[in-house]
């Protein structure tokens, strides 16, 4: 602890050596503000959060700060999929076109909902030339647009990880097969029942609460920029960036990158993915936890410099292992530096959120420290 960034919270007897871990991030002066909570078979070990909400630091980073999680939501996404498709309501082997006719067009029609959790589409930004960041903040426009546009590759023969674009597929698919938005499904069936603290699609009310964001100095290393990367990262409409009104994009719902919260309320979502459970309620079966797990792709991402192993909407932990020692644990890292996974070997679930961006893709070497003196705990 030091007295220009003040560290705060809980960790059980044991676990002494994480609270160091963290208090040493902003000793080295690579924390502004930041958040980090595990739960080991349901029960909280970990829940920290210091220094500051702003660039300024005359606010502190309090219990109940949230900042936006970028693609840390997809997991959060990729959970409220899976609840869907234990309802029977969509298969993962569907066909999206079942769902959504118009996503047929341009060959897209034998493109399964699997294949779009996994990165397989083919459809990693837009292509049109003419579009713009603010274009983003229009659901039924940008929704419309992916489902006329020609896959970029060939769906299925490859991964190429779709950093915006999934949010509107998924987010759509959850809406055709349940009739709701996807963010109006976390909070009604997961995270209002629970008092759970993350949203997609922030209300006005929570604005107040949000750290401010202070972005990298560096740009991150996409290795080979090929037409998919161009698409994804490049381009000056491949993100809603310069769209104007951050109050606008804070309350829109983009379950791909604009999922807000607290640490604890990620990890808390997360553990769904590790045991199936929250609170002991059921959300995902067995069989559907096993299948939303399975591995569908493995290799060379298109869009990413990593090998991947693509699930439904998360990555397993080898080859990289970025969320620690398990082969078999699953996670999502976001822009910036925020990471969640569940380790179902371990019963052990942990997240990561922060105001200060790094420009690391995955393996924020913040996390690593965090996630090392974790397990080093066990």
């Amino acid at each position: 602890m030091t007295d220009d960034a003040p560290i705060h919270g809980y960790c059980a007897p044991g676990f002494e050596a994480v609270r160091e871990a963290f208090a040493a991030n902003f000793a080295a002066g690579e924390e502004t503000g930041a958040g980090f909570a595990a739960l080991r078979d349901g029960v909280e070990v970990v829940n920290l959060h210091g220094g500051w909400a702003d660039r300024k630091k005359t606010r502190a980073w309090e219990r109940d700060t949230i900042v936006p999680v970028f693609s840390s939501t997809k997991a959060v996404a990729a959970i409220v999929i899976a609840h869907l498709a234990d309802a029977d309501k969509l298969g993962y082997n569907q066909k999206v076109s079942t769902l959504w006719p118009d996503f047929a067009q341009n060959g897209k029609g034998d493109i399964t909902v699997g294949d779009v959790l996994s990165h397989q589409a083919g459809l990693s930004g837009i292509s049109d030339p003419t579009w713009q960041p603010a274009d983003w903040m229009d659901w039924d426009k940008t929704c419309d647009k992916l489902a006329a546009q020609a896959p970029i590759w060939e769906p299925g023969s490859a991964a190429g990880y779709h950093p915006v674009t999934y949010g509107y597929l998924v987010g759509e698919i959850a809406k055709r097969a349940d009739g709701r938005s996807l963010g109006t499904i976390l909070r009604d069936d997961i995270c209002a029942p629970h008092d759970i603290d993350f949203h997609i699609g922030l209300p006005d009310s929570e604005h107040n609460r949000c750290a401010d964001l202070i972005k990298p100095r560096s740009v991150p290393d996409l290795g080979e920029i090929n037409d998919a990367t161009r698409l994804a990262f490049i381009e000056k409409w491949s993100s809603s960036a310069g769209s104007g009104s951050l109050d606008a994009w804070r309350r829109a719902e983009i379950p791909s990158t604009n999922g807000h919260g607290t640490a604890k309320g990620l990890v808390r979502i997360m553990q769904i993915f590790e045991g199936g459970k929250l609170d002991g309620e059921v959300y995902l079966s067995e069989d559907m936890l096993r299948e939303a797990k399975a591995v569908r792709v493995s290799g060379p991402n298109l869009v990413l410099p990593f090998d991947l192993q693509g699930c439904a909407g998360v990555f397993k932990n080898a080859p990289n292992f970025f969320y620690g020692p398990n082969p078999d644990t699953v996670g999502h890292s976001g822009w910036g530096g925020s990471c969640v996974f569940a380790d179902a070997k371990e019963g052990l679930s942990a997240a990561y959120v922060m105001n200060r961006q790094s420009h690391h893709l995955m393996g924020d070497p913040r996390t690593l420290r965090l996630i090392e003196a974790l397990y080093g705990c066990l």
